[in-house]
């Protein structure tokens, strides 16, 4: 081990001399994935819940706001304790509390009560964003990008493949088992968690209201930090509109699927998780800013390809996967990149970037519904071009402004 000592705190933060584990990464990945979820399995079920409420289905879809919400509260508010309160102590107390949430979700006797738990469920569901950063901390220099990438792995494959889980198990046995399973599964994961996570000491003995106030210090000091941010957010915009809007056209005259059908086809991206090691490998090569280039390139792409798909299932599922490692690409290089500007601020630097980024998703989401029920599917691809497009010609700044900043 070696140590050095940050000027923030005057403490000494470990350096690791390896790599963790292979097992306790495949644990944080498939933890990362396991959480996440949460902000998703309500997808497919607004149609049973606005049946079994009788509130109509804008009220219902409020429910996914109501999770979307309390996971931005999350990152701003509870994600940066990772950075002032022991990492192992931190992440239990958050699943015990998600787990609670999802029992009052799935044993919910009215809507109010079921979104006032899914509220609170996707705020401690931010349990992911802790444990990346805690990845990283475990890695040595060499190898922080190839374990971050394997750890982001499953929090892409967790947001692709709760659609699909809910579907399956809402149509065996109901929405109530949707939440109840998962209730089950964040009590056995806090468990797993608690017994499996290397002590970690905080990086920081600063108040709760300094910390947040650090936060934005950390972006008028760190102009990389607001950069890759702003990169994430047009690429996130992008997946998020194509995957909101993706199932007007699946259900749809071209393809007539059954929710279940859309449910399979989100199978499909999954596959894009695969790159995320690779995306750790260039990091670690010292490729970020050409690799960042070509995945931005690559998502532009993959919406020309979604508009030309729009009757072909081929195309729609290259376009998918090819959107998806993309999107991935870009998140591992961003990481990579804001977690070597203070090793004692990493979980609140994590806050920053994937609050800026799920932003970019909201906006993406909802403007893609606009755009579909206005201009149709081709609209939606144009979006999800554009907000590449323009993300690539800030990224062609980028070079002017590290000149100016030297």
């Amino acid at each position: 081990m070696t140590a050095s000592v940050q000027p923030q705190t005057g403490r000494q933060i470990a350096s690791p001399a390896a790599a963790p584990s292979g097992w306790l990464v495949a644990l944080l990945a498939v933890a990362t994935g396991m959480t996440v979820a949460n902000l998703y399995y309500a997808q497919p079920l607004l149609s049973a819940l606005s049946a079994y409420f009788t509130i109509g289905t804008a009220a219902a879809g409020g429910l996914i706001t109501a999770t979307q919400i309390g996971y931005v509260a999350g990152m701003l508010f509870l994600v940066p304790l990772g950075d002032r309160v022991e990492k192992r102590r931190l992440v239990t107390i958050l699943l015990s509390v998600t787990t609670l949430a999802l029992l009052v979700a799935g044993t919910a006797t009215s809507f109010p009560i079921l979104l006032a738990a899914s509220l609170i469920a996707g705020g401690t569901s931010v349990v992911a964003q802790i444990l990346v950063p805690f990845a990283a901390s475990l890695a040595p220099d060499h190898a922080r990008g190839r374990v971050v990438g394997r750890v982001m792995s499953g929090l892409l494959t967790g947001i692709l493949l709760s659609r699909t889980l809910s579907s399956l198990v809402s149509q065996a046995a109901g929405w109530r088992v949707v939440f109840l399973g998962s209730a089950v599964l964040m009590a056995v994961l806090a468990l797993a968690l608690r017994s499996a996570l290397p002590r970690h000491a905080p990086s920081t003995n600063a108040s709760y209201a300094r910390l947040l106030h650090s936060m934005v210090l950390l972006v008028r000091t760190h102009p990389a930090l607001v950069r890759r941010g702003l990169y994430q957010a047009a690429m996130f915009g992008a997946f998020s509109a194509f995957w909101t809007t993706v199932s007007f056209v699946l259900t749809g005259p071209g393809f007539h699927y059954s929710g279940f059908g859309v449910g399979m086809f989100a199978l499909v991206g999954a596959a894009g998780a695969a790159v995320a090691p690779f995306a750790g490998h260039w990091a670690d090569r010292g490729l970020v800013r050409p690799m960042t280039a070509a995945a931005i390139a690559a998502a532009a792409l993959a919406s020309g390809l979604a508009g030309l798909g729009r009757h072909n299932i081929l195309l729609l599922a290259v376009a998918a996967v090819l959107l998806d490692m993309a999107v991935q690409t870009t998140l591992i290089l961003g990481q990579h990149t804001i977690y070597r500007l203070d090793a004692g601020a990493r979980a609140r630097l994590n806050s920053v970037y994937i609050a800026t980024f799920f932003a970019g998703g909201a906006f993406g989401s909802q403007a893609g519904s606009i755009i579909y029920h206005a201009y149709g599917w081709t609209g939606v691809t144009v979006l999800g071009a554009a907000l590449p497009v323009l993300a690539l010609l800030y990224w062609a700044t980028e070079g002017r402004a590290s000149a100016r900043t030297a």
